[in-house]
């Protein structure tokens, strides 16, 4: 939406529509759901204008009010499904990973937790009737762990029916077995994935906001982005804030990161997936002690959570710990070097 068209909107005029825009708010539903604190400082505006403004773009966006089970439910057929093409692990997730929500991981070191998301950055680029949404991705990275290479590895063990097809898409010459339509594929497949590296939590933050204005350029496009992914979400928030008692304001500080990868979940139609690192509960006297950082808000904000153990060898076993719609049940998936793959 062009700035010029906020000017609908009360006590907006160029100025202000302008800043609006600048700061990522150029959309009726982005405003509609958006604080009056959060309006006034990105306009320059006092708390009071901004609510007139975030008031007159819910009724211009239609939203704030209640819905029928029938309107739900057509509104629930936008609801995309990223396969991770492992039959067990989809069944479990009842198709695969949804836009519109976010989806946790969690698990100890070296589970394939970065794996994962590696994977879902290739498979979210495939064409729907392989699992993909046809899309491109967003990597957030905190730890340094996104790798080029595995991406390289991931696209080479693909099955000869889905490169075909994606060398068709993509108007890539060649055949499975040819080497310079297989690299041109990689090539790609890595230029539709955008890397950002996170420095500290505040940075991480930032990234977010460029994340939705990125997500909002290319919503229209060919390739519009359907995955973000953010590997980890909570390393940079745990290592910052150390002791009890800086809790509160590490947890204050996560919840709206949180938030605002929900609203480029929702706005967007993203599936947005993050990696979360885990703590020992020294009060678990039975059962697996092992549980995710960010407590409540993180679970509360997660619609489905996961959780990756080790099992033998290049096993690793698939909990799904909390879904709205979905039992609890595992899956066995092996991380070998083509990628993810039925156990």
């Amino acid at each position: 939406m062009a700035a010029t068209n906020l000017e609908r909107l009360p006590g907006v005029g160029p100025t202000t529509a302008e800043k609006l825009s600048t700061a990522g708010y150029d959309s009726y539903r982005s405003l509609a759901v958006a604080s009056p604190t959060e309006i006034a400082g990105a306009a320059d505006i006092g708390e009071t204008a901004a609510g007139d403004i975030v008031r007159g773009a819910r009724e211009f966006a239609d939203v704030g009010r209640f819905e029928t089970g029938v309107e739900l439910l057509q509104h629930r057929k936008r609801v995309g499904k990223l396969r991770w093409r492992v039959p067990e692990v989809d069944d479990l997730l009842g198709g695969g990973v949804e836009t519109q929500s976010i989806t946790e991981m969690y698990g100890g070191y070296g589970v394939g937790k970065s794996q994962v998301t590696h994977q879902l950055a290739v498979n979210v680029q495939l064409a729907r009737e392989h699992g993909g949404l046809e899309g491109s991705a967003l990597f957030v990275d905190t730890e340094n762990t996104f790798r080029p290479e595995r991406i390289d590895e991931m696209v080479r063990g693909l099955d000869d029916e889905t490169v075909a097809t994606e060398l068709d898409r993509r108007g890539i010459g060649g055949s499975p077995g040819d080497d310079s339509a297989m690299d041109a594929l990689v090539g790609d497949v890595l230029d539709r994935i955008h890397v950002a590296e996170a420095y500290n939590s505040d940075h991480q933050m930032l990234l977010a906001e460029t994340a939705k204005e990125m997500v909002s350029e290319a919503e229209d496009t060919e390739w519009p982005v359907r995955l973000l992914c953010v590997d980890s979400l909570t390393a940079h928030f745990r290592a910052e804030y150390l002791g009890r008692g800086a809790l509160a304001a590490r947890q204050q500080k996560l919840n709206r990161h949180i938030h605002d990868l929900l609203r480029i979940a929702h706005l967007y139609n993203v599936a947005v997936v993050v990696t979360n690192q885990v703590q020992s509960n020294p009060d678990a006297f039975f059962g697996d002690p092992t549980r995710p950082i960010g407590g409540n808000i993180l679970g509360h904000a997660s619609s489905v959570r996961l959780y990756l153990r080790n099992a033998k060898g290049p096993k690793r076993v698939v909990k799904l710990v909390d879904a709205p719609n979905l039992p609890d049940g595992e899956a066995v998936m092996r991380v070998e070097k083509s990628g993810l793959g039925a156990e």
